[in-house]
């Protein structure tokens, strides 16, 4: 009669059989956590690409930012209408978002070059704390519309606040860009892809 190898009679093999078929889920789990998290955190984020690329720009119809000017005039909400005929760079941002501070000298930056027309799109925030937020750093936008509840945000397919949007002069999205600007990454990714739309017909 066989001893169980659970007691303590049991031959040694059969013990450090037993541990080991308790280790192996335990095993498991820690290489594919290893591997989910390597993943999420190699690479560049603002290099994922867009299933959008090449497609009409999602219908946008949204209210202004009640109260928001611009060089004394009422800045108008965004509308599909307004994403055709020129290269428009659409931006969505929050006053919530620690990584919009971060990005944002760079749009005014943008916003002072010519060619083209920036926009924003105000995620899920507060509309007197997006007013602050521009008047504080200042509004490089020539329109700002409000998606309060984030639905236009999912039509566009944003992982999170701030992304930046290359939209055609034919209405299609032509780039992507995933997280907060910066120096390199407006030199070096955006503009060339500004210039890419200027040219494309």
């Amino acid at each position: 009669m066989s001893t169980p190898p659970d007691t303590p009679n049991a031959p040694p093999a059969a013990r450090s059989g037993r541990r080991l078929l308790v280790l192996l889920p335990l095993v498991a789990f820690l290489a594919l956590a290893g591997l989910f998290y390597g993943r999420l955190f190699s690479g560049d984020p603002s290099r994922v690409p867009s299933a959008l690329i090449g497609r009409p720009a999602p219908t946008l119809d949204l209210p202004p930012l009640e109260g928001l000017t611009r060089d004394g005039q009422p800045v108008p909400g965004l509308a599909s209408a307004g994403l055709k005929g020129e290269v428009t760079v659409l931006n969505v941002f929050a006053s919530w978002c620690v990584p919009c501070r971060d990005e944002h000298p760079f749009l005014v930056e943008l916003s002072q070059m010519p060619g083209f027309r920036l926009v924003g799109l105000n995620y899920k925030d507060d509309a007197g704390n997006a007013r602050r937020f521009l008047g504080r750093f200042g509004n490089p936008y020539a329109a700002v519309g409000v998606d309060a509840n984030g639905r236009a945000a999912i039509d566009w397919g944003v992982y999170g606040v701030p992304e930046t949007f290359v939209i055609g002069k034919d209405g299609r999205i032509a780039y992507k860009f995933i997280g907060p600007l910066d120096a390199d990454g407006l030199k070096t990714r955006l503009l060339p892809e500004i210039a890419k739309a200027q040219k494309a017909p």
